[in-house]
C-alpha cells in the first residue's frame, strides 16, 4: 500500500509540475526516447534541446543514424562532451538496424546488451516507448 501511495503522489506531482513540452516528449517511440536518454546523461536539459533537434532533423530514424559516417555523428555531437556516448550511439544504431531489423529490443535485458545502454537507460526506453513497467533511476 505504501509504495502505491508514493507512486501515485510522484505521478500526481509530475502531472501538475513536470515538464510536458520537451521535444522528445512529442515522440514516444524507442528511437527518440533512446536518443534523448543518451544525450541527457550528465548533461542539462537546456543544453540537450538544440542538439536533440539537430540530430532528429539530420537522423530522423535509427536507420539514417546507422548509415551515417561516424565523423558526421561526432561533428553534430561537438559541444556535448563525453564522446564515447556518440560513438556508442552510432554503434547501437548499427546493431539495432542490422541485428533487430530497425526495432529496439523490448526487454530490459535486450536493451542492456546494446552498446552504451545501462539499466536506467534501458528502463526509461522500455517504459516510455512501450508502457511496460521498468525501473528508472536518475
Amino acid at each position: 500500500m505504501l509504495s502505491e501511495n508514493f507512486s501515485s503522489a510522484v505521478l500526481g506531482w509530475f502531472d501538475q509540475h513536470g515538464r510536458h513540452d520537451l521535444p522528445w516528449q512529442q515522440h514516444k517511440d524507442a528511437y527518440h526516447t533512446w536518443l534523448s536518454e543518451i544525450m541527457l546523461q550528465q548533461t542539462q536539459v537546456t543544453t540537450v534541446i538544440p542538439y536533440y533537434q539537430r540530430f532528429v532533423e539530420r537522423f530522423p530514424t535509427v536507420e539514417s543514424l546507422a548509415k551515417a559516417d561516424q565523423d558526421e555523428v561526432l561533428h553534430l555531437w561537438t559541444g556535448l562532451g563525453y564522446y564515447a556516448r556518440a560513438r556508442n550511439l552510432h554503434k547501437t544504431a548499427q546493431v539495432v538496424t542490422q541485428d533487430y531489423n530497425g526495432q529496439f529490443p523490448d526487454t530490459v535485458e535486450g536493451l542492456e546488451a546494446l552498446p552504451g545502454i545501462g539499466r536506467s537507460t534501458a528502463g526509461a526506453v522500455l517504459s516510455i516507448s512501450t508502457g511496460k513497467w521498468a525501473p528508472i533511476l536518475d
